[in-house]
């Protein structure tokens, strides 16, 4: 078995919260796993052409290609992004809306997989999770799991923190706050947070690994989306 961990963050890996937030996941459910950073990576979101109706391959050409592979042969997921105005960062929104291509023609690749949602803010990272559970079910995948952490905000670093008094160190401490290391948001340094992440990861695991009913899980989630249709009409 093997889990796909994609952080969905523009950040450098070494200053990106939902990387490691994404990594202590996949290393706590001591599964084979390969971890992806959309950093750098130029992926476009779905631009509703229907090229991938026929055969649930996205026609549009750029990194995303690369991506479908790992994709379908995983067994589960874990996906972080970071939050960007109460809501996950544009480049892992692409990322999530080209899923779309495996949608077509009752194509079951996706469904009845498993995944951890990961959100990292600079206040809490819970609003981009339960974007991540939506981008699941959309495509029948069960979030088994849900980690929140705070991240730096870019305020920490940008050079004007001390004094821009709309910037988070000022509103968070006040006028005359001098930035140290100690407060700036480090998910590594969050106990109740990477213990949340090993419980993810070991839960993942063993969903897995007790050789779960994938189309028990697909018929629970379709009507998880039947529902949520019914209700929007």
């Amino acid at each position: 078995m093997k889990i796909l961990g994609i952080s969905g963050s523009p950040r450098e890996e070494e200053v990106s919260g939902s990387y490691r937030l994404v990594e202590a996941v996949l290393k706590a459910t001591g599964l084979d796993y390969e971890l992806i950073s959309l950093r750098g990576k130029t992926i476009g979101g779905c631009i509703a052409c229907l090229g991938c109706v026929k055969d649930n391959v996205c026609q549009v050409r750029d990194d995303m290609a690369a991506l479908r592979a790992p994709l379908l042969e995983a067994d589960g997921y874990v996906i972080g992004a970071a939050n960007y105005y109460s809501g996950m960062n544009a480049l892992c929104h692409a990322f999530l809306e080209r899923w779309y291509q495996f949608r077509h023609q009752e194509a079951d690749a996706l469904w009845g997989k498993l995944a951890v949602a990961v959100g990292v803010g600079s206040m809490s990272g819970a609003a981009v999770c339960d974007q991540i559970e939506t981008f699941m079910s959309y495509n029948f995948v069960e979030t088994v799991a849900k980690v929140s952490g705070r991240g730096a905000a870019s305020c920490f670093t940008c050079e004007y923190g001390e004094s821009c008094a709309v910037g988070a160190p000022v509103m968070m401490y006040g006028e005359g706050v001098k930035i140290t290391e100690e407060m700036i948001p480090d998910v590594t340094r969050q106990a109740t947070v990477m213990a949340a992440a090993a419980e993810a990861g070991k839960l993942l695991s063993e969903r897995l690994r007790k050789g779960y009913d994938r189309w028990e899980v697909t018929a629970r989630m379709q009507e998880v989306m039947m529902e949520r249709f019914r209700e929007s009409t």
